[in-house]
């Protein structure tokens, strides 16, 4: 009987003990999901996320263009290009802008490249004209509006076969009208006549026989002083490819043979005509002394042309506008990305072409 009395009261405490276990468990569980309940959401962590992102309203004018120059370092086209970038970007414009280096290849390699990119028009200074044809056919098997500019070809027709292509730029013949017509005023007295031959000896920097603006302008300075009545005699003719170092060294070989019989220096742009201004001041000339002058004139008026009109240095030249030829490129641009005709809404005109939007040359002096 007393086994019996040990055992049970063995199985009695043994049962307490299990059921105050079992309880304390119990707790533990519940306290554990209350403490999962009260955990704080944890921090985002830059992954991806499955909720929209807030859309953002584009910029007035928004949309990217391909903006290619066919060599940077000519100085008017720097010009025109630090002023088509600040326009566009106070439009809302994004730009794709391009170096030619003067390389076709190069260029129309860039023309694919900022396609696939990704543009909504092309603007294209090009490097040869004569390709205008490729570039046309890569603009339009990506449907783009065409802005040709500054370089125009022999035929501005070629431009207009393809019915999204213009053309901004001058009219190539009234640079070398204006620059004739500077030339006719400064010999009307008769001063500028250094040998006394009673004709005009001339120099001229061609900027290359493949350019249509630097052969309209050779030939139309020259005739307009023949058909002033001036006799004329060349001295020499020099392609510069719009270079003042190819133009300086150039002078400084046509001076060491014909310096006495100079009477004017004629360029197709201002880098050339400071070349041959260089080589005229390492001889002892145009640095003020009235005796020591030749007149030099050039085309662009650039700030390095006039300045040197203002200390003597060079006669003149004829304002090629960069700042109007960078608003007509981006007026048209915007037009056409915005799906208008490209000078719907403005004060822009074609001119006999129909595709061509003509900015007009001024001649410069200083005065």
């Amino acid at each position: 009987m007393r086994l019996l009395f040990y055992k049970g009261d063995f199985l009695m405490k043994n049962k307490k003990m299990l059921a105050l276990l079992l309880a304390l468990v119990m707790m533990g569980t519940m306290m554990v999901a209350c403490g999962k309940k009260e955990e704080a959401p944890a921090e985002p962590t830059g992954e991806a996320t499955t909720e929209t992102p807030e859309a953002t309203e584009p910029a007035e004018g928004g949309g990217t263009i391909g903006a290619l120059y066919y060599n940077y370092s000519d100085t008017y086209i720097s010009t025109v290009r630090s002023n088509f970038d600040e326009y566009a970007k106070e439009a809302g414009f994004e730009l794709n802008v391009q170096d030619g280096q003067n390389n076709q290849g190069t260029q129309n390699d860039q023309i694919d490249n900022v396609i696939s990119k990704g543009v909504d028009a092309l603007l294209v200074n090009i490097v040869d004209t004569g390709a205008a044809v490729n570039v046309i056919d890569k603009a339009k098997a990506a449907d783009l509006p065409l802005i040709f500019f500054n370089r125009e070809p022999e035929d501005i027709s070629v431009y207009g076969t393809y019915d999204k292509s213009r053309f901004v730029g001058t009219r190539k013949e009234e640079a070398g009208i204006i620059q004739g017509e500077m030339v006719v005023e400064a010999w009307a007295d008769g001063a500028a006549d250094r040998n006394g031959n009673g004709k005009l000896d001339y120099v001229l920097f061609h900027g290359g026989l493949d350019n249509a603006e630097a052969i309209a302008r050779s030939e139309y300075a020259v005739k307009t002083i023949v058909d002033a009545g001036i006799e004329i005699n060349k001295i020499g003719e020099q392609i510069a490819n719009w270079d003042a170092e190819q133009a300086k060294l150039a002078m400084d070989a046509i001076v060491a043979k014909n310096l006495e019989d100079i009477d004017f220096v004629l360029a197709n742009n201002d880098s050339m005509a400071m070349g041959a201004v260089n080589a005229l001041k390492a001889v002892g000339y145009n640095t003020g002394d009235p005796d020591k002058y030749i007149p030099v004139y050039g085309v662009d008026a650039t700030e390095e042309a006039k300045e040197a009109i203002s200390k003597g240095e060079m006669a003149g030249t004829v304002k090629q506008d960069a700042e109007a030829m960078a608003k007509a490129m981006l007026t048209l641009a915007q037009n056409a990305i915005e799906g208008k005709e490209f000078i719907e809404g403005t004060d822009y005109e074609y001119d006999e072409s129909g595709v061509a939007v003509r900015i007009p040359y001024q001649p410069y002096t200083g005065e």
